[in-house]
């Protein structure tokens, strides 16, 4: 396909303003038609030129995946198999979920030669984004005309959850400095530890922990070493219904739960638990409790292109489903955001899993609200809405308590505390011996 190119478009407007030229002085006429003559000719030459011109061969350097919300930049290499050099200006077609930047660009191919652009895009949602063929845009051998062509491959690049959580956990936990990244130390307390090893007493160990009669037979102070339970089963339980499409930041609560939930099947599969997956209020995938070293790239497998839908939360259905599939005692960790209006539904819901399980229930509590309390008061409406806002909180953390009171255990804090928040709490119930 041809295309009028910048310099085509002024030839033609000064062709214009010579015919008006032309018509006021009727003596310019003969020289007026012969330009047009000559400009129409040299416009069909360089036509057929441009439309005899090769598309260059382009390849597109980009990952197989990529996290989310990470800027990557991406590599094009056109090569010319011509005997002539070639300008054009090349554009990608991303995903229309990614923001790019550096496009379009234009280049000179060196005959027999090749070149490489570069430029950036961010992927804004988690899935299948399909790349389509380059467009390139030749121009002809006067720049009268582009020639449109497509060549390359169409991709398919998986956008899974930001993982980079993940890798600096284990980076930290390696070092031992896990309070960097907000999970705290505790002391350990209950008897529901498993035995480890025998060592050499250190100061600050317990009374209960020496054991007196390896102490007897080495003539030294000998500790028992305790390390938390294991073989242990952890069920995740995503909400997909259509509160978690909200959002506070570039990212939905959705897409904080998922990446809580990651960081917590890491932390769990790391203890030597089980971690199993169970989706709620959309399409339904569940994954059995299992504790392989591959399991997180499983549950990354199941949940990269998972999203929120137009359902409402249906707690009682979620929690029967769960007890028919699995009958082993485990941590049920139920993630989503929490409603006055769900205080009816829940509670039963959380009772019946509670006759087998023990419950985490984690909800998301929007920014905006410790935005509205901690604002500056100073007109009638700000007041009614600070009120409004705290009487709001008031009534959510009594339900908690009710919940709390129940047996359940529960977390309400803002998106971004999420993750560190489950591991914390996941950590106190390893501890705890609860489990």
């Amino acid at each position: 396909m041809l295309i009028p190119n910048r310099r085509l478009i002024g030839l033609a407007l000064g062709l214009a303003v010579a015919g008006i030229g032309a018509a006021v002085w009727p003596d310019a006429i003969p020289a007026w038609l012969a330009a047009m003559a000559l400009a129409a000719l040299l416009c069909l030459v360089d036509a057929v030129l441009a439309l005899r011109l090769a598309a260059p061969l382009a390849r597109r350097a980009v990952p197989g995946s990529l996290p989310l919300g990470v800027t990557h930049e991406v590599a094009l290499r056109f090569a010319n198999e011509g005997r002539s050099p070639l300008r054009l200006t090349v554009f990608d077609h991303v995903p229309a979920a990614t923001e790019s930047e550096g496009q379009p660009q234009t280049i000179t191919l060196p005959s027999q030669g090749w070149t490489e652009i570069r430029y950036r895009m961010r992927p804004v949602q988690r899935g299948d984004l399909a790349f389509d063929r380059v467009e390139v845009r030749l121009h002809s051998p006067l720049r009268l005309w582009l020639s449109s062509h497509r060549t390359g491959e169409a991709q398919t690049v998986r956008i899974y959850p930001n993982f980079s959580v993940l890798t600096r956990f284990a980076i930290l936990a390696t070092d031992n400095r896990l309070s960097q990244i907000g999970m705290l130390q505790r002391r350990r307390r209950g008897e529901g530890l498993d035995f480890h090893q025998l060592r050499d007493y250190r100061e600050g160990d317990v009374q209960r922990q020496i054991d007196w009669k390896a102490s007897a037979r080495m003539s030294r102070l000998i500790s028992r070493e305790y390390q938390d339970e294991r073989d242990q089963q952890v069920v995740l339980m995503l909400d997909c219904g259509r509160r978690m499409a909200a959002r506070d930041d570039a990212l939905s609560h959705f897409d904080h739960v998922v990446n809580a939930a990651l960081l917590l099947a890491y932390v769990s599969l790391r203890q030597g638990d089980a971690v199993g997956l169970m989706t709620m209020s959309g399409e339904s995938r569940w994954l059995a409790p299992r504790k392989a070293r591959s399991t997180i790239n499983v549950i990354l497998n199941q949940v990269y292109d998972l999203h929120p839908t137009l359902a409402a939360t249906d707690y009682h259905k979620a929690a029967v489903d769960l007890m028919k599939r699995t009958r082993k005692r485990s941590l049920v960790v139920m993630l989503s955001n929490l409603r006055d209006e769900d205080d009816e539904m829940l509670a039963p819901a959380l009772r019946l899993l509670q006759t087998r399980h023990l419950v985490l229930f984690a909800s998301l509590r929007e920014s905006i609200l410790a935005r509205a309390l901690t604002s500056r008061v100073d007109t009638f409406e700000r007041a009614l809405t600070h009120a409004a806002t705290a009487d709001y909180l008031r009534s959510r953390e009594l339900t908690f308590r009710r919940l709390e009171r129940g047996g359940a255990v529960c977390v309400d804090v803002e998106p971004d505390q999420l993750p560190m928040a489950l591991v914390n709490r996941y950590t106190d119930i390893k501890r705890g011996g609860r489990l």
